[in-house]
Formats: C-alpha cells, structure tokens, sequence
C-alpha cells in the first residue's frame, strides 16, 4: 500500500460522509423492518438511515458493507489520546468492535438479531495522531443459528497492522 491508497482512502470517506445523514441517531423500526442486516448496513451507507452517534463521537465511519464484511475508517486524533501519549485502547477496541459486529448483522436474515457474548482485542502497535487513517475490516467466519464468529484487522494504509480482534456472538429471534 501507498500513498496512493491513502489518498483513496480519504476520498472513499469523503463521498461516504456526503451520503450520510447530517444528523446521528437510531434507526426507527420502520426503518428497518423487513430488512436483512445487510441491507439494513446499505441503507446506513447510502444515507437512508443515520449513522449511531458514537460514529461522530470518536470520529469514524463506516465506508463499506458487502456479505459477512463490514470496514470502517478512523483518524487517529489528539482528542483520543491517553496519558501516555498515544491512542487510548478503548478507540482501537471500538473501531474494532463495531467492524466485527456489523460484518455479523450483515450475515443476519429478517427475523434474526445478535448481541455480542465475547470480545478480545489485541494491540501490537501504538497509534497517534501523525498516522492519517486506519481502517477496521470485519470478516465473519462461522454463522449458524445460534453463534456467530467473526475476525477484525486494524491496518494503516501502508499495510501496518495496529491490533485485531475477534468475538463471539450469540443469535437469537428479534423482538
């Protein structure tokens, strides 16, 4: 990866947030109902319902949905930082986290919902704020009825990985 995917990067992002609904919020049951997870992730990346608020909050975006992936992009910002001068784990773990559960409610039929049971981050590089963008891609590996699996990298756009993370969610009928 180069600079080239970077500024790729930064454009993908661009276009995604003048898609995105000005405002955060909670898609109403309206919304969403009768819709797979996948096509409820599409229409949040198209703009038709709002992004949740904790997007805006520690600055992230999800820039791309397809079957059993989800991929958001961060920027890393001083706001961000713990007191040792570098990117707080909690940032890393939800980036990650949100990755991995939405490539799972991506895998989910009308009908179905998920929570998540388990979580494990791993962190292996620090990241502050000279490091323009990373993103979180989320790949699920096992759905079934019941459980589903899932594996998230944290990668720079030079191909430097900054934590992964997997989890473990339960399945079950929605309410």
């Amino acid at each position: 990866m180069s600079d080239d995917t970077l500024q790729r990067w930064l454009a993908e992002e661009a276009e995604v947030r003048q898609r995105l609904q000005t405002e955060t919020g909670l898609a109403t049951r309206s919304q969403i109902e009768g819709l797979t997870g996948l096509q409820q992730m599409q229409a949040m990346l198209s703009g038709q319902i709002p992004a949740p608020p904790i997007s805006q909050t520690l600055d992230f975006t999800l820039v791309s949905v397809r079957d059993g992936e989800a991929v958001f992009q961060g920027r890393p910002l001083f706001r961000h930082y713990n007191p040792l001068g570098t990117v707080h784990g909690g940032w890393f773990a939800t980036l990650l986290d949100s990755a991995l559960g939405c490539a799972v409610h991506t895998t989910m039929p009308v009908g179905r919902a998920y929570t998540t049971l388990e979580f494990k981050v791993n962190l292996v590089r620090a990241l502050t704020e000279k490091v323009p963008a990373v993103r979180a891609v989320g790949r699920v590996l096992h759905t079934g009825r019941q459980v589903s699996t899932a594996e998230a990298n944290l990668v720079g756009h030079d191909g430097t990985l900054y934590a992964h993370a997997s989890t473990t969610c339960i399945v079950f009928d929605a309410r």
